[in-house]
């Protein structure tokens, strides 16, 4: 018996869960985050996990995005060979790649939460935002059955851009191969999180198993309490195990977890090959699975706030050195220490690749820049807008390595004394912060709530043409960062200070 399914409610239904997923983490994502803290060593990586918990919690609250990059909006259908999609109040039936974009579109230019339009077009020219964060990611699978299963996703772009693929021999270790990969990936997909690996298949199965893995509930202890294992679990077990004895740590500031799980989707493949693909997912954790049988569209129920039981509703703001960004002076910044926790206080700028790149053409041309940087400190976000009075919406950083190969003019021509994102900074970067006596610190990626919170007040100066990536001024209060270089060069990152240990 073939089973109606209307196309309004899989619009409907696709636009509900990309709102909840940007301010509901998943449960056993949340348990597992509060278990890495509990038993976390390091300092800076504690603090950070507590900034992701307490993220969480706020951005639940107030149904407001965990993160400032919404996402790339993936789905992923399973349509059943007996369903049938309608649409009557249409002059034909519109595709599922139609009806996910127009899903897509309701959620991410929702007036009450709007979230951040990530997708470009024409990516060989001018790159234009589709300003609705469409066309979704669509994947479909016809199988048995008379329902429609779906997954929702919304997938930040630090994961995807840390992907990694390899044709090994059939001899090979997977596990040396995946734990190679690791300290090059950088923490700029923002651990913890979990690694999703697709073995076997064909290249591109490969890739699109390791992604659609991710999406699945965190067991890794339940699996490792069984008393035997398949092929499959003593893989995960081993990758869990050796990633996180590396101790890169949350945010990549050294610590015991950096991942809470390992999932792994195989396919058969030729007898001579064995494809590898591995994608991490990060601490801005969003998918949802739901089932349509035609009864009308997917309801999605608010977790239970015990969830959220026992972790502040505010980051504590007595452990760190305060610092008035108004009255930045070298001696000043010559003081702070790698690893040291900061609270700043004061205007601070923001700028992102755009921005940056029309600086330093301006400064090539022999131009005045529209804003003074002399003894500023600059931000690295791209903040999604404002709703219900905010000063601005959730303002994570986005990662600090697109902006290295600035920081040499920057830091020599104008006078830039401090700058601030996600993760580790390269060689490059590192030598001119150096140099000039300046300092980076670094912002927890997937705390963009909370982030948030302590800014005052936010306006454009320059740019504006840019959206999200123009130059602000933020008034922030209390703001928590790590110091990740400073002027002497040291920095908190296992990764950069393991490059710069070889090199």
């Amino acid at each position: 018996m073939v089973r109606e399914i209307h196309a309004r409610d899989i619009v409907t239904s696709i636009a509900d869960a990309l709102q909840y997923v940007s301010y509901y983490h998943p449960a056993d994502f949340v348990q597992a985050l509060k278990a890495a803290h509990q038993k976390e060593s390091s300092a800076p990586a504690r603090n950070a996990l507590l900034q992701l918990l307490v993220n969480s919690k706020l951005s639940a609250q107030a149904q407001r995005p965990v993160c400032q990059d919404t996402g790339v909006a993936h789905v992923f259908f399973k349509l059943g060979m007996d369903v049938r999609i309608v649409a009557p109040e249409r002059s034909s039936t519109p595709s599922l790649q139609a009806l996910a974009n127009e899903g897509v579109a309701q959620a991410y230019m929702f007036a009450e939460n709007p979230l951040r339009a990530s997708m470009i077009r024409d990516p060989l020219g001018q790159r234009k935002n589709t300003g609705d964060n469409t066309p979704a990611i669509v994947h479909v699978e016809l199988v048995e059955g008379d329902r429609l299963e779906i997954i929702a996703v919304a997938k930040g772009g630090g994961g995807d851009v840390k992907a990694r693929y390899a044709m090994l021999n059939p001899s090979d270790s997977i596990a040396d191969w995946v734990v190679s990969q690791l300290p090059g990936m950088g923490a700029g997909w923002c651990p913890p999180g979990v690694l999703g690996l697709g073995v076997g298949g064909t290249p591109e199965q490969a890739m699109l198993m390791a992604k659609r893995a991710l999406f699945a509930p965190i067991d890794i202890q339940s699996i490792r309490d069984k008393s035997a294992h398949d092929a499959v679990e003593k893989l995960r077990l081993e990758v869990f195990d050796r990633v996180n004895a590396l101790g890169i740590g949350a945010q990549g500031l050294g610590g015991d977890s950096t991942i809470l799980d390992v999932k792994i989707e195989t396919a058969p493949s030729h007898a001579a090959l064995l494809p590898v693909a591995l994608m991490p997912n990060c601490a801005a954790t969003r998918f949802i699975s739901f089932s349509l049988d035609g009864s009308g569209p997917a309801s999605f129920a608010p977790p239970d706030p015990s969830v959220w039981e026992g972790i502040p509703g505010a980051m504590p703001t007595t452990d760190g050195r305060r610092v008035n960004l108004d009255t930045l002076t070298h001696e000043e910044v010559r003081s702070w220490k790698a690893g040291e926790l900061l609270l700043l206080s004061g205007k601070l700028l923001t700028g992102r690749d755009a921005a940056h790149k029309r600086m330093v053409d301006t400064l090539a041309r022999g131009e005045a820049l529209p804003v003074p940087l002399k003894n500023r400190a600059i931000y690295y976000v791209g903040p999604v807008d404002p709703v219900k009075g905010e000063a601005v919406g959730p303002a994570g950083p986005t990662t600090s390595t697109r902006m290295d190969k600035f920081m040499p003019v920057l830091l020599e021509q104008t006078g830039l004394l401090v700058s601030v994102g996600k993760a580790e900074r390269g060689p490059v970067a590192i030598e001119a912060i150096k140099k000039a006596g300046a300092a980076y610190l670094v912002a927890v990626g997937g705390a963009a709530y909370l982030v948030s919170k302590a800014i005052e007040s936010a306006r454009i100066l320059a740019y504006e043409d840019l959206g999200m990536e123009a130059i602000y001024e933020f008034v922030v209060r209390d703001m928590p960062v790590t110091v990740g270089v400073d002027a002497r060069g040291q920095t908190i990152h296992w990764i950069s200070s393991a490059r710069t240990s070889r090199e």
